[in-house]
């Protein structure tokens, strides 16, 4: 790719991504006080402010470690459109992972950035398009999303989406994958509040994994 070409790519990318976000923030941010201006309902700041004091400290670690971890997968541009639309766990990443191994691409490049972009667009609008039509249809389907028979189903969407993504790197070295998976496991079952702490128990998992892999190659340098 012409690097004239991609410098432009980026810059312009940034210009979107920053405005759009910087959008984003306001709406989100300004929707409850024009609602509650509108309504005459205004919310209670310092009911809101202890709230937020509350969570607020460990969403802040949670959304950095996400951004340090997200943003060199997806590039600038997946990076923006997918911290703006959000549910990157369970949409975002796994559908930029699966075009990125069909396309064959690596993390870093040009390809990879483009590749990602695409693929959490179209992530999205297909989101938006679902969620409208679920929207039309919530209450004919009502009797049928509620009934017994597909609760499990429900329940288990997630672990059999990431289960699936998570073979196709687990084949790779099965020995490697095994231990940080079984440490992780038994973790989450003897302390069952941390599930909800997803996106930090990342990193310590990650960093297993890498010193097992560090540790396996220098054994194989030693033994060469």
């Amino acid at each position: 790719m012409d690097p004239k070409v991609l410098e432009k790519y980026d810059r312009t990318t940034h210009v979107i991504g920053r405005t759009a976000t910087a959008i984003t923030l306001v709406l989100l941010v300004g929707a409850p006080f024009v609602i509650g201006s509108i309504l005459g309902a205004m919310p209670n700041l310092s009911a809101a402010a202890k709230g937020f004091l509350s969570v607020g400290i460990i969403w802040t670690v949670s959304s950095v470690v996400e951004f340090l971890v997200y943003t060199p997968m997806l590039g600038a541009g997946g990076g923006y459109l997918a911290f703006i639309t959000g549910n990157l766990i369970n949409m975002k990443i796994p559908c930029a992972m699966n075009a990125r191994e069909i396309a064959g691409t690596h993390t870093g490049t040009p390809e990879n950035e483009i590749i990602s972009t695409l693929s959490i667009a179209a992530s999205s609008l297909t989101t938006i398009t679902v969620l409208a039509v679920g929207v039309l249809l919530l209450v004919p389907l009502q009797p049928i999303l509620q009934s017994e028979a597909l609760q499990p189903a429900f329940a288990n969407v997630v672990p059999a989406l990431f289960g699936a993504m998570a073979y196709q790197y687990f084949r790779r070295n099965i020995k490697l994958a095994c231990v940080p998976l079984a440490i992780m496991t038994l973790l989450f079952t003897f302390v069952p509040s941390l599930i909800s702490q997803t996106s930090i128990m990342i990193l310590p998992g990650g960093a297993i994994a890498i010193g097992l892999a560090w540790l396996a190659w220098r054994r194989k340098g030693a033994n060469a």
